[in-house]
């Protein structure tokens, strides 16, 4: 055997696999990418040759503000690993050889996901979103259960494209649509040609489809993403996001994820559907068996208390459900965003939907908006969940109506002021994610919100230039 053959039998099947495609020319570039804090892919394209070369062997470097930044990729004070004072050095996006995909929408392409290193001593960073969740996975491993989760995804298809927007000073999009699309086939077929793409190219690209359907707007839509391990779900998402926004592009359509895009709108959700497993026997554990007590609909008791701990910290965590200044914006009455931290069985009105019988009895948290980062939003809720059987919290008794309705509940935050002061003030938080963490994402808040409150907008003009 010579030394490359030595060298390439022990590579990475997936990095081995990638090698030969580029040899034959399948591929001719790599994206190396990692999720930065607002849930976007960042990175860099490598040439297929360069590849060969080993440019990548250890990593691709970048730039530390890419996770100490803003959504205009500013650089604020106040992060505590990335500032001018540390002089903004690199660090390295490793890749995930298990995340590698290729990229049927860009010819030529692979995308490899990045965890983000330390080069100089090969650890993790502590806040990226990708690691904060694998350590809530870690946590549920050592406690010996995995968490297991699907991805549900909405988001408006416009007439408009970004670029047009952009040049008319972003005014309210037109939607690819003029009536409410909930399960109609017929306006569905309109936009067919997206997404039958979507889901087409995102199956064919590890990020399974199971369902497309029309939502309850003007050119809404929604996606489902087959459950599995909860960071393959979160890989999943962010691909998804990522994936959909360029064969929207290139194709000539508009889409947006954004959680609220008009107050005349239904806010597009990205619903969670969540259950905890025994890591070893990977069976389902949210359905009570043998002599553990069954509780309501056959919850069993670590099922009861990983609700509890999604439904006690739901304010507290809400930075990392809900990271915008316009995510808030959707919890609206009667809107089909849940506002009250109530559950119920199969009970849309509610934050979090009991659903399932037997062994897919599992629960939904509805909370989530399109603009959650996956890795962030699934890190608080396993973090939340596995808080509650820690402490053996109890699961409040169902609330049966409408849950609009419910008065003494917790409600979500109205604004992101308002989920500031909750993290805050969490001993829970820190406890689950560590100072470093909470203080890192409790800054980018905090810069957006007063650079929101700095800003003169449409409305205020509205409002006030003649009559104030």
């Amino acid at each position: 055997m010579s030394d490359h053959d030595a060298d390439h039998a022990h590579k990475h099947p997936r990095l081995a696999e990638l090698e030969t495609m580029v040899r034959d020319g399948r591929i001719d570039t790599i994206v190396v990418a990692f999720t930065d804090m607002q849930g976007r892919l960042m990175g860099k394209r490598v040439h297929g040759q360069a590849f060969l070369d080993g440019v990548i062997d250890h990593g691709a470097h970048f730039c530390t503000y890419l996770l100490g930044t803003d959504m205009e990729m500013n650089t604020p004070d106040g992060f505590a690993l990335m500032n001018w004072e540390t002089g903004y050095g690199d660090w390295i996006a490793q890749p995930i050889w298990d995340q590698l995909r290729e990229l049927p929408w860009l010819p030529g392409t692979a995308l490899v996901l990045s965890d983000a290193i330390d080069e100089e001593t090969g650890d993790e960073i502590p806040v990226s979103p990708r690691t904060i969740l694998k350590r809530q996975v870690g946590r549920a491993a050592e406690m010996g259960y995995a968490i297991k989760a699907g991805s549900e995804f909405e988001f408006y298809v416009l007439k408009d494209s970004w670029d047009e927007l952009a040049e008319r000073d972003w005014p309210i999009p037109r939607t690819f649509g003029h009536y409410n699309e909930d399960y109609h086939l017929l306006q569905a077929t309109k936009a067919e040609p997206l997404h039958r793409l979507l889901r087409q190219q995102m199956s064919a690209a590890n990020v399974p489809i199971e369902f497309s359907k029309g939502e309850a707007a003007n050119g809404q839509h929604e996606v489902n993403i087959r459950y599995d391990d909860v960071l393959e779900s979160a890989d999943r998402s962010v691909v998804f996001k990522h994936g959909a926004k360029e064969i929207a592009y290139l194709n000539g359509w508009g889409i947006t994820f954004m959680a609220k895009p008009d107050h005349h709108w239904t806010g597009s959700s990205g619903h969670l559907h969540m259950s905890v497993w025994d890591a070893a026997a990977n069976v389902p554990l949210m359905h009570a068996s043998g002599d553990d007590p069954a509780g309501p609909y056959g919850l069993s008791t670590i099922g009861q208390q990983f609700m509890a701990g999604m439904m006690a910290l739901s304010r507290e965590l809400a930075v990392f459900v809900a990271p915008f200044i316009n995510s808030y914006k959707r919890y609206a009455s009667l809107s089909w965003a849940p506002v009250n931290v109530v559950w119920g069985r199969d009970n849309r009105t509610t934050g979090f939907r009991l659903v399932g019988r037997g062994a897919s009895l599992h629960v939904e948290n509805r909370f989530p908006g399109g603009d959650m980062n996956a890795y962030l939003t699934y890190a608080a809720m396993v973090g939340a969940g596995l808080y509650g059987v820690e402490h053996g919290l109890q699961l409040e008794p169902e609330f049966k109506g409408n849950g609009y309705l419910a008065t003494g509940h917790p409600r979500m935050p109205r604004a992101l002021y308002e989920a500031i002061r909750e993290l805050e003030q969490s001993k829970p938080a820190r406890e689950i994610f560590g100072d470093d963490v909470v203080e890192h994402y409790l800054n980018a808040a905090r810069v957006e919100q007063e650079t929101y409150d700095s800003i003169v907008h449409p409305w205020d003009r509205e409002r006030y230039l003649e009559r104030g």
